[in-house]
């Protein structure tokens, strides 16, 4: 499950530099008030947690039950 929580942070994540890449707009400021926003900060702080986790399933076995 808390891959499954990793993934779709890091894809929420990847898709706000996206948009900030091509549209030069930050979704997760625009939503939560402003990139300093306590808001937002919560939110690149857990995307940056979910990215380093899923760093480590790069190096984990992957079985066929996982």
């Amino acid at each position: 499950m808390i891959h499954k929580i990793a993934l779709a942070l890091v894809i929420v994540g990847a898709l706000n530099w996206g948009s900030i890449g091509i549209f030069g707009f930050d979704l997760v400021a625009a939503v939560f008030g402003g990139q300093a926003s306590i808001g937002s900060r919560v939110v690149y702080t857990l995307v940056g947690i979910a990215g380093l986790w899923c760093i480590s399933l790069l190096f984990r076995r992957l079985d066929a039950h996982d």
